[in-house]
């Protein structure tokens, strides 16, 4: 079949390099439209649920929201998390589901469930957060203007930028951060409402009342309707503030005599302060998920600069975080890494080729493989990213087609003059065919398995293993089709002596080989030997998950003392702005702070915690440190230095990644879960003391449970009856503490709540509030006299996963060895850490991903070494044949963890890919010296000779296979730009492994042959 494929191609040549014109076109329109990210996605899909219970402090949340919703989602299909957080008037509940499940349907289904809750009255109804992902929040822009107000350029942002930017194509949500919501305020004065007859019922009756339109359906005349629209509304402060306040008496009252009508603004659960000049007000643009967040951000971009042209000259829209940077970096990266491995490889195969023409034969299945693959990715959904470019190597691509060529090449001119050279090509072509489609078939099938793996390493490495595939796929198809055609045009007859590299390889090869068969059981020896030693080179590797990322960015989650204002708050954090400045002005390009929540809870926080957001320069700028991992030290420092803040470290993306998947926000959490808040705060503590003296751990910060004071007001309900009062008129009147809303007030197209509420003193000083009147049936009562008022400690906020609070401490480590970390702590807790009855403790990481992706490797890589040696079989029939072609992967392993252990790198799920990826690549030189030898024999040749012949005979096409894998490959074992440290292990243990196994192949395998054989035969 193969054959008739050969002679069918060169049959109809012309057909062929016109079927390739065309598949070039295709591929280059591929190209052009694929989507582009910086790597896949890896959170889960998974279901915020936001509920606003304005006033009520934690604990009722907790109570009388978070469990109903928590209850209402529970048992739903896929549903594999429930966390929640419950803060002062704020809950949040998160439903994280399993990998491949839909979130249009999920979100349909949690959806569903919450039109059956039931909640308080003045509870709003629960809603969904933004359908978005872990990498969905790609570009924030701050408004930066000296002279307007907060509330100024709130309005601006959300009347004039944010409808904007949210008709941009891909664009999930818009989201404010920082600034004042404007509101109208009537702000009542109590006593004058008291000493004026009047009471806070009346007040709220009139502006009900008073402050309306309604419709009155149609009117028709002749023949021409006409809507009738009846206009009560208040349309200025000033006819608010002359609005009359019914009641008993003759004199008239308006409601200006008892009350201040007021701009002001609602209470802020969050707010932005950025580069060390004050507060500010943010947008934060979301996308939603699967689309092209690199085309989305620069439509972002360009429409944010025709917003610009729109706005007053003193408003000024600064781009400080767009995802293009990072996504073009990493591109940038990536395309580097495949010129130079492309120049390498191409460099090598001129070299050892000796013939420019049969070199650029080989060299054109570098470009035409990844056009084909190009098609296949914009065909399965596969994004052009860090994972899917970064990680292929030309060398693999070009290994099928060396063999073919140098075998025409050497066949040509060893050829009589009267022979047909399209013959002779077809004959060359056909007789290397078997073996090296097989050898590309298991390259292929070892990266099957990686498919199979799940949860984040299966989002990381499946678009690799898919791009691989799809480049060897078209590699295959051209060795076949297209490589034999050009042949057949390009490479001459000539008599060409053999490169000056191969005669030099040759010459130092032959030496080696003739000791190596003449001491068959000392080369033996000494490979079992190093097999050996590797095996427990392996033991003393780290291990870790994946290498962490750099994004050129960092951001520091800050905790302070709960219950602390938000003015001290954005004041420290300015502070904090201006040192940083000042003591990194050649490494910090933009830096701003977020608190609290923004109005959208994407990311809800309270009021004592802040993320510091640290944009970087270029690295040749900068004068203090040269790597990031140097700069996170010296911030590391820099904050332990600071009183009263606790820090954490991390980056923009994997800081939004651990949030989403784990809750968390560094690579290591430590849950210890409990009822009782001073229980679990003080074990916490404990826990706390136990895991600092764990090595590797570099910082611990943990959750306030305690701490937020609260104004609690008990009403006495005896006392209340008394005063002809309910237990509701009371607490109506303690709304106004806070504002009760009563409509809305219109200013042009701006729509502004209109709020009622107390005047400030009351506010300001919680025993005053034991006089705030209420007017009963009987006169005037204090509210001292019907309610108990006092101050008590409170939980700051409430966390929960699957219905049972828990207490979480966050570990900062400064390893690479993450397993050994959690293996001490795990142990240090089991022996010094006593948990009460009903408390457990449990740890939670990215290091589940390297136990998950480990235990799915245990049952892969048999799989994998299985379906290599089935293969082999079919391809020789004889079971010896297959464990001497074999014999090269135990050899591939020793080079891998060399060269792990040689650049002190951890072990990885990324140097677990590499290492699988090598079972395939190790036997292509085997199978191919293998083949010769046997068809060697075949001829009658003995078998000592056979095998010295096929050794030189095949050492160029060996060396030329391995050379070319490895360098392929070396551009990004070297790298240090943005995306190369996840590249960095996987390329090591290939080019280690390449390199052994190439070894084994010219040196072992020939030994074996001589000693399987000779075994045989006795």
């Amino acid at each position: 079949m193969l054959k008739k494929l050969i002679d069918l191609c060169l049959t109809h040549r012309p057909v062929v390099l016109l079927l390739t014109l065309i598949s070039i076109a295709f591929g280059l329109v591929s190209l052009r439209d694929l989507p582009f990210d910086a790597f896949p996605e890896t959170a889960p899909p998974l279901v915020n649920v936001n509920t606003l219970a304005e006033g009520l402090s934690a604990e009722e949340v907790e109570l009388q929201v978070t469990r109903r919703v928590e209850q209402s989602i529970s048992g739903m299909p896929g549903l594999v998390h429930v966390r929640s957080l419950s803060n002062f008037g704020f809950s949040q509940v998160t439903a994280v589901f399993e990998e491949d499940a839909d979130l249009l349907t999920s979100r349909q289904l949690v959806a569903e469930r919450l039109a059956s809750v039931t909640l308080p009255e003045g509870v709003a109804r629960p809603s969904l957060g933004p359908m978005s992902s872990g990498l969905g929040e790609i570009f924030q822009y701050i408004l930066v203007s000296p002279g307007r107000s907060l509330a100024e350029l709130r309005v601006l942002h959300d009347y004039q930028i944010r409808p904007r930017l949210l008709s941009v194509p891909g664009v999930a949500e818009v989201n404010t951060w920082g600034g004042h919501e404007p509101q109208i305020e009537i702000v009542v004065d109590p006593h004058k409402l008291r000493a004026r007859g009047r009471t806070l019922g009346q007040i709220e009756d009139a502006l009900r009342d008073n402050h309306l339109s309604v419709g009155g359906g149609l009117i028709t005349e002749s023949s021409e309707s006409m809507t009738v629209h009846g206009r009560g509304r208040l349309t200025s402060l000033k006819a608010l503030a002359e609005l009359p306040v019914a009641g008993e008496g003759v004199a008239m009252l308006r409601l200006g005599d008892v009350a201040e009508i007021r701009r002001g603004h609602a209470l802020r659960r969050g707010a932005l302060t950025a580069f060390g000049n004050g507060e500010h007000v943010m947008g934060l643009v979301f996308a939603l998920p699967g689309q092209n967040t690199r085309a989305i951000a620069q439509h972002l971009e360009a429409r944010l600069s025709q917003i610009q042209t729109d706005l007053p000259e003193d408003v000024e829209l600064r781009v400080v975080y767009n995802r293009t940077d990072l996504i073009d970096q990493i591109l940038e990266t990536v395309r580097n890494n495949l010129f130079e491995g492309a120049l390498l490889v191409i460099a090598i195969l001129f070299v050892l080729m000796g013939n420019l023409r049969a070199g650029l034969i080989v060299a054109l299945a570098i470009p035409l493989s990844m056009l084909f693959a190009f098609n296949l990715m914009l065909k399965f959904g596969v994004a052009g990213s860090l994972m899917s470019l970064g990680a292929i190597d030309f060398g693999l691509l070009v290994d099928s087609s060396v063999i073919m060529v140098e075998n025409a090449e050497r066949r040509l001119a060893e050829a009589p003059t009267d022979a047909d050279p399209l013959e002779v090509v077809r004959d060359a072509a056909a007789e290397v065919r078997r073996p090296t489609l097989f050898g590309e078939l298991i390259i292929t099938s070892v990266y099957l398995p990686i498919l199979a793996l799940e949860g984040v390493e299966g989002a990381l490495f499946r678009p690799m293993a898919l791009t691989m595939i799809f480049a060897l796929l078209g590699s295959m198809l051209l060795s076949l089709t297209l490589t034999p055609v050009l042949a057949s045009y390009l490479l001459t007859r000539r008599q060409r002596p053999e490169p000056w590299a191969a005669r030099q390889l040759k010459r130092l090869y032959t030496p080696v080989l003739d000791r190596a068969l003449s001491h068959r059981w000392p080369v033996v020896a000494i490979g079992l030997g190093c097999l050996i030693a590797a095996g427990a080179l392996s033991t003393t590797l780290g291990a870790r998950f994946i290498p962490r990322l750099e994004e050129r960015a960092i951001t520091a989650n800050t905790v302070r003392l709960a219950g602390v204002s938000l003015n001290e708050t954005l004041r420290y954090g300015t502070r904090l702005e201006t040192h940083l400045k000042s003591e990194f002005p050649n490494e910090i390009k933009h830096i701003w702070t977020r608190t609290g929540t923004g109005e959208v809870a994407t990311d809800p926080m309270g009021l004592e915690v802040s993320d510091i957001f640290i944009m970087l320069h270029p690295r040749s700028r900068w004068t203090r440190v040269s790597t990031q991992e140097e700069l996170t030290d010296e911030l590391r420092t820099f904050f332990e230095n600071v009183p009263g803040l606790r820090t954490t470290l991390s980056q923009p993306i994997e800081l939004r990644i651990n949030e989403l998947s784990s809750g968390l926000r560094s690579e290591l959490g430590i849950r210890l879960f409990g009822d009782d808040l001073e229980v679990l705060r003080d074990k916490g503590q404990e826990l706390m003391a136990v895991l600092a003296g764990v090595k590797g751990i570099a910082s611990l910060s943990t959750e306030q449970l305690l701490g937020q004071h609260v104004v609690e007001i008990n009403v006495d309900h005896e006392r209340a009856i008394r005063a002809g009062l309910s237990a509701r008129e009371v607490l109506r009147a303690v709304e106004l503490i806070g504002g009760r809303p009563l409509g809305e007030y219109y200013e042009g197209e701006v729509r502004l709540p209109l709020v009622l509420r107390v005047n400030e003193p009351l506010r300001q000083q919680p025993e005053l509030l034991e006089e705030l009147p209420l007017t009963g049936p009987q006169g005037p009562v204090m509210l001292g006299e019907v309610a108990r008022v006092s101050v008590r400690p409170a939980p700051a906020s409430l966390n929960r996963e699957w219905g049972q609070r828990r207490l979480l401490i966050q570990a900062e480590l400064q390893t690479d060895d993450v397993l050994s970390v959690v293996h001490a702590a795990r142990k240090a807790v089991d022996e010094h850490f006593d948990a009460p009855p009903g408390y457990h403790v449990t740890f939670s990481g990215q290091f589940e991903n390297y136990e998950r992706a480990r235990s799915r490797l245990f049952v892969l890589i048999p799989l994998t070494l299985l379906l290599v040696l089935t293969l082999l079989y079919l391809t020789y029939g004889r079971f010896s044949d297959m464990l001497r072609v074999f014999s090269g992967v135990p050899f591939a392993a020793v080079g891998g963890v060399v060269a792990l252990w040689g650049r002190d790198l951890p072990f990885s799920i990324s140097a677990a890919v590499g290492f699988v990826a090598l079972m395939g690549i190790a036997v292509l030189g085997d199978i191919v010296l293998v083949s010769t030898i046997r068809g060697l024999t075949a001829r009658g040749i003995p078998t000592l000779d056979a095998v010295r012949q096929a050794a030189l005979m095949r050492v160029r096409p060996v060396l030329m296979t391995g050379l070319v894998a490895a360098l392929g490959f070396l551009p990004m074992a070297m790298s240090t730009g943005v995306g190369a440290e996840v590249q960095r292990p996987l390329a090591t243990v290939v080019i280690g492994g390449v390199l052994t196994s190439t070894l084994s192949t010219l040196v072992v395998l020939p030994v074996l042959y001589v000693i399987f054989t000779q075994t045989r035969r006795s």
